[in-house]
């Protein structure tokens, strides 16, 4: 077993790759047999990272970035052939998913077919006495936080959907006795909620166990905003700038710039830094205590947020009229460190960055990012160019916002692109493994390649479009794309420029499977 450091990794690499994007499952990736299969082939590749992004339930879109709790798991994530083997599910049980084309993913057909059998998972599980305990024993366990998100989501489906803010005044309010009868009313889609919980970090708990014993660490994504459509905003108002009604009275997003004149308005609701600040940061402990419960390393995103935010007032369509306030990161992040200790964090520090960020990065000792895409079509002096990166950076060819490096690249101007072939030496035609070897030969301390680049795809593969509101997070990989030539060539480049630690285990391994290779993904 190779042993898991908690210090920040040094001269690694590996791949982003979301859960649901994984082939198999019922209408999008889960934490089944594929998954493990990707572990596999990161480690065959002499991959020692797997970034993913948030893992809650997503929200509005199917965003993970805007996710109904910042500490609940996606129901859509869990396997159900693993149910099936701890017995809660039958063979009859998995027949008749409409899984046709595995890309893209099919997240209302998941959501159907996949609730309906949790709640025969659940009722199983809660017939047995043993099942009964295991579950009472984690909701104890999650005190914290999953009885409010099982109400939150059982009260959600009794109201069609809707908004908390459209709910009776009484469970807007959050008073005790109508909390009380509606827990009474719906106890078991309450259950069926909280089983989800459970089955979910039961079976991401395992992975995350297999994937460390391969040598392959966890980097998960935080957020520094939550939906306001969320659990978290429902059961602590107190924490959040909101009117009598529940409606955010100043929301978050970015000012204007060269790439919008009118900026962006995210519609976040903006956190009372004070209440948090008297309460000793509190909620932020027990949220960056749940993730690494879950992920090795924490990627802050929206790093800016933690210095200052740009506050847009609610009645504002646009985020033209906005100001930055000062936010107490600084406290913050000594809170959380005195709570929990150091832990490896990589800041998103994407944007506008001003000397004030960059200091507080400096001063927290988190590296940032540097993404290649952004480093042509300007001079020498661009920080983003690779002879401009720091050892303390993450380098990415691209990130989920961002078009696939082949995508980008047939997008861009012509004098952009012949500024790539000659800061690279090349002709252009192999340009995603161009951009893989620029990031792996880089002197920062980590490189992160989108699957989607070592796929050598097209902008059709694109996950995501900042600001586009419906279909994004829908690309999923084929299976059998990732193939044993692929690990060949990443593992390849990754021993010539130093960056996978291969353990005594997985190297005799890979010599004793030398003449047979893993499955391809």
């Amino acid at each position: 077993m190779t042993a898991i450091s908690p210090q920040r990794p040094q001269r690694s690499s590996g791949l982003l790759l979301h859960p649901t994007s994984l082939p198999g499952g019922h209408g999008c990736g889960d934490l089944g047999p594929d998954a493990r299969r990707f572990v596999d082939f990161l480690a065959e590749a002499g991959q020692n990272l797997w970034q993913i992004m948030p893992l809650g339930p997503p929200g509005y879109g199917e965003s993970p970035y805007a996710a109904r709790s910042a500490f609940a798991g996606n129901p859509l994530l869990i396997s159900l052939e693993a149910l099936a083997a701890d017995g809660l599910l039958t063979a009859a049980d998995l027949a008749g998913a409409a899984d046709g084309k595995p890309s893209p993913a099919d997240f209302a057909g998941a959501e159907a077919f996949k609730g309906e059998r949790l709640r025969r998972a659940c009722h199983r599980l809660r017939s047995d006495a043993a099942g009964r305990q295991q579950l009472a024993d984690f909701i104890e366990r999650e005190q914290s936080w999953l009885p409010d998100y099982a109400l939150f989501m059982a009260l959600r489906d009794q109201h069609g959907g809707r908004e908390w803010t459209s709910w009776p005044p009484e469970l807007v309010r959050r008073e005790g006795e109508a909390l009380a009868k509606a827990r009474a009313a719906l106890a078991h889609e309450i259950d069926v909620h909280a089983f989800a919980q459970w089955a979910f970090f039961r079976q991401w708990g395992a992975l995350r166990t297999y994937a460390n014993e391969q040598g392959v660490r966890i980097i998960g994504d935080v957020p520094i905003f939550v939906a306001h459509d969320s659990a978290d905003v429902w059961a602590r108002q107190d924490l959040f700038h909101l009117d009598a009604r529940g409606q955010p009275t100043i929301v978050a997003g970015v000012p204007p710039d060269a790439f919008s004149r009118t900026g962006q308005r995210w519609g976040n609701p903006l956190y009372r830094w004070d209440v948090l600040e008297q309460q000793g940061f509190g909620w932020w402990v027990e949220r960056f205590r749940a993730l690494l419960a879950t992920v090795d390393i924490v990627r802050v995103d929206h790093f800016r947020g933690f210095q200052a935010s740009w506050h847009i007032p609610a009645q504002e369509e646009t985020a033209v009229k906005g100001k930055w306030v000062e936010t107490p990161g600084r406290a913050l992040f000594a809170a959380v460190r005195a709570a929990l200790g150091d832990f490896p964090i990589i800041a998103e520090d994407l944007g506008l960055i001003t000397p004030k960020v960059e200091a507080l990065r400096l001063e927290l000792g988190f590296p940032g990012m540097r993404v290649l895409q952004f480093a042509f079509g300007g001079g020498p002096e661009n920080l983003y160019l690779p002879h401009n990166h720091a050892a303390a950076t993450v380098t990415y060819t691209g990130t989920h916002d961002n078009d696939t490096t082949v995508g980008w690249y047939h997008s861009q101007p012509e004098k952009t692109r012949d500024h790539v072939r000659r800061y690279f030496g090349i002709d252009g035609h192999d340009i995603a493994w161009d951009f893989i070897r620029a990031a792996l030969a880089s002197v920062a301390e980590m490189a992160i390649i989108p699957v989607q680049d070592v796929l050598a795809l097209g902008g059709e593969a694109r996950m995501n479009f900042p600001g586009r509101p419906h279909g994004n997070w829908a690309w999923r990989l084929t299976a059998g794309a990732l193939t044993h030539g692929h690990a060949v060539r990443l593992r390849h480049l990754s021993e010539l420029y130093g960056r996978n630690v291969v353990s005594e285990d997985r190297e005799a391994g890979a010599v004793d499977g030398a003449d047979s290779p893993p499955d391809d993904i």
